[in-house]
């Protein structure tokens, strides 16, 4: 397929980190893609294990594991966890008992935000080049947290008027925002605002002014742009069985945030329970890996934590 594209920009992957399939297989195809099309961009939409939620016993280790040997090999990671889009789907949407069809017809809606310039026209278009461009500040600190809005159920669209300064705002509530974390805890880096539909650049310009002083926005001192903004003039089209309501205007946030270190020491504390008696890893040793391995994988998301604390740190330095 590759081979016959006219001009290749990258890939998108979609895969789990806490399950088998998606973090072993997954790893070895971002490596294969590394080697193959070393120069092509690498976007991952990485489903991250919920807190509260687990699908497998062994999720931690899984994902310490799979971030490790995805951190050289990825250009950018788009993180979403299924107990934040669940909470979004029974509070927006008001779905009682939202199935994974409910939940894909929302990351759709982002990957399909994330690929609208490339498909469509636009006064401003991103390619997904610029991604990494703007929004990854260093090489390992490429794990954007993802936001939408507006999310309305069809049978309350009525009741709202959704102008780009709404929805805008919205984006940088947590109630919107794909992985559970409190983005007031961090400072944001850099941000990419994806529009779609009905929206004109005048208005964008003031709801990014507006966001900026709002009072749990803040931005790290030493990136006081911050801000890239896409707009597509083709408004979101629902899957036929979405409960989503269709609107006129969209917006789709990707957020490079220090706050996401907070994701980062959830899945550590575990993995540390769990690695402290050994639990389950002779699984791992059976097939071929070695213990060592475990450390090295912690050792590197410690040191990813850290690099994130640190850049959220303020610098007074002036020298160079």
């Amino acid at each position: 397929m590759a081979d016959q594209c006219d001009g290749l920009q990258g890939f998108l992957f979609t895969h789990s980190l806490g399950g088998g399939t998606g973090s072993g297989l997954g790893s070895l195809l971002l490596e294969q893609f590394s080697e193959d099309y070393g120069k092509k961009a690498k976007l991952e939409f990485a489903v991250y294990p919920s807190p509260k939620v687990n699908a497998s016993v062994v999720e931690p280790y899984n994902t310490v594991l799979t971030t490790h040997t995805t951190l050289e090999n990825a250009d950018c990671t788009f993180m979403v966890d299924n107990e934040a889009i669940y909470d979004i789907c029974t509070k927006n949407l008001g779905i009682v008992r939202p199935s994974f069809n409910n939940l894909n017809a929302l990351i759709a809606q982002v990957v399909s935000s994330v690929t609208a310039s490339l498909r469509f026209d636009g006064s401003l278009n991103v390619d997904l080049n610029e991604f990494q461009t703007n929004l990854v500040p260093y090489p390992r600190i490429h794990f954007p947290l993802v936001s939408y809005a507006p999310v309305i159920a069809k049978n309350r669209i009525t009741h709202e008027s959704n102008s780009v300064n709404e929805i805008t705002s919205a984006c940088f509530e947590p109630s919107n925002q794909m992985v559970k974390c409190n983005p007031k805890n961090g400072k944001y880096m850099a941000n990419c605002l994806l529009y779609r539909g009905d929206v004109v650049s005048n208005d964008v310009k003031n709801a990014v002014a507006t966001a900026k002083v709002k009072k749990g926005v803040q931005m790290v001192d030493w990136c006081p742009t911050g801000f890239k903004i896409g707009i597509c003039y083709e408004k979101p089209t629902q899957s036929p069985d979405s409960q989503m309501a269709d609107v006129d205007r969209a917006v789709c946030m990707l957020s490079n945030t220090t706050a996401i270190a907070d994701a980062w020491k959830k899945i550590d504390e575990k993995f540390d329970l769990m690695y402290r008696k050994r639990a389950f890893v002779h699984w791992y040793v059976s097939e071929g890996m070695e213990e060592g391995e475990f450390a090295e994988a912690r050792e590197d998301l410690a040191a990813l934590e850290k690099d994130y604390m640190d850049l959220g740190a303020d610098t007074f330095d002036d020298g160079y």
